[in-house]
């Protein structure tokens, strides 16, 4: 229960320290000792528990708790006392102290206090890591919408891969959401209180690409009066995001991999070497592995940003999520454009998820920002109903989007939905089944 937690003995005595070390460790527990609190300040990162005599030379074990206390205010301290110092433990556990050990101790005494101390502390480990998920699993869901398995399976992805410095690589369709991806993937991960930087390699000159990128120092060409901080230098300790990264030039793409392989950078018109730490996102519309193949695309620089790859689904893809997010863009515009919402009724409802959606998420939330204007017919200008669907394609496609909708509203009662949907609750059973729904 407490192997993988550590004990940090604060004591100058060496003697007492390393009895207390001893002891400990026939107990299976990791323990660091230092002679000062000084020195305790710079394994506080390492601690869970701290073992802490009060007379230390310098700061003393009562000033050091206190200093924890606001720092690390859920790592239980432990003080010891000498003989007579009652007044003094009794004033240290008003003031935030886990426990006291009054000298001389035995090393039951002692692995008995701190066995306690630190069941405390993996207590309060496992709370603020629920908290985090919690924290996190909100902000994904509120983030990006959608019941179905495949936005399901998305969203246990990012909470997963969140925190490693791996690259991604993000491939989808025009208006799927790769950049919201992309910033979901920094947002719920420990450099989210840095920078996300994301950079469009379309829609840059290709004389600007390299300024842009690594920077550039002042005179380093015609133009430049200033020193200019590059992307990847700004992004430090934070996210880059090369969006389109397709349609990066190939020479470009010779000094990006560079960079990225050796995490240093040169700014144009400097020989100085500067080290980055962010983490690389790619995303892309376009099959980069064939690019890659065929010569388009440089295939070393494919392999260093594939480490790992997301798929972001069309919205044909995953119809069941299409009236979901319409209310939930609805609902925006509606309050961004001070309207009361309008109600949909069942032929427009037919409509959406009929639709074959070209552009996908961004498309539906243009038309739902119509929608809130009041422009209602046609509620999808030029739709062509289903698209390249064939029939039975489009009829499946539209059915299972019903059900999904209709079980969500019900709240998963199956009886309900059946009675909304006017089918027998054995056929709406068979229906979940068939269409793969949970």
């Amino acid at each position: 229960m407490t192997k993988n937690l550590t004990v940090l003995i604060v004591e100058d005595d060496p003697v007492v320290r390393l009895g207390c070390e001893q002891a400990l460790t026939l107990e299976g527990i990791a323990t660091l000792g230092v002679a000062s609190a000084e020195k305790a300040r710079e394994r506080l990162g390492q601690a869970d528990v701290v073992v802490s005599d009060i007379r230390l030379p310098g700061v003393d074990g009562m000033a050091l708790m206190r200093e924890i206390k606001v720092q690390h205010p859920t790592l239980p301290v432990i003080l010891v006392t000498g003989h007579g110092d009652i007044t003094l433990a009794v004033q240290a556990m008003k003031d935030g102290a886990y426990d006291f050990l009054e000298k001389p101790f035995s090393p039951e005494r002692l692995c008995e206090v701190v066995a306690r101390a630190m069941e405390q502390r993996r207590l309060s480990l496992e709370v603020a890591a629920l908290r985090r998920q919690l924290a996190d699993k909100y902000c994904l869901e509120a983030r990006i919408i959608g019941r179905s398995p495949a936005m399901v399976q998305l969203r246990a992805q990012i909470a997963d891969l969140a925190d490693t410095s791996a690259n991604v690589l993000i491939h989808g369709e025009t208006g799927t959401g790769k950049e919201l991806v992309a910033r979901c993937l920094h947002e719920v991960s420990t450099r989210s209180k840095n920078p996300f930087v994301a950079l469009n390699c379309g829609g840059m000159a290709e004389s600007l690409f390299e300024s842009e990128i690594f920077g550039h120092e002042a005179h380093a060409f015609t133009g430049a009066s200033k020193r200019r901080i590059g992307k990847i230098e700004y992004a430090d300790g934070g996210t880059l995001l090369f969006d389109e990264i397709e349609t990066m030039p190939l020479p470009l793409q010779v000094k990006l991999l560079r960079v990225l392989q050796e995490r240093t950078l040169e700014r144009l018109g400097s020989n100085a070497t500067i080290p980055f730490d962010c983490r690389i996102i790619a995303a892309s519309k376009a099959d980069l592995q064939a690019m890659s193949q065929s010569g388009a695309f440089r295939s070393d620089l494919y392999y260093r940003f594939n480490v790992i790859s997301l798929e972001l689904p069309p919205l044909r893809e995953r119809r069941e999520d299409i009236p979901l997010l319409f209310e939930h863009f609805l609902a925006q515009a509606a309050a961004r454009f001070n309207r009361t919402a309008p109600t949909l009724e069942a032929q427009e409802s037919a409509s959406l998820l009929a639709h074959d959606w070209p552009g996908n998420v961004r498309e539906l939330r243009n038309v739902a920002e119509r929608f809130a204007l009041g422009i209602r017919s046609p509620l999808i200008p030029g739709s062509q109903g289903a698209g390249h669907l064939s029939l039975g394609e489009a009829v499946d496609a539209f059915e299972r989007a019903m059900i999904a909708e209709e079980m969500r509203r019900q709240g998963g009662n199956l009886s309900r939905a059946s009675e909304a949907l006017k089918v027998a609750k054995t056929t709406l059973f068979d229906k979940i089944r068939k269409h793969g729904l949970s």
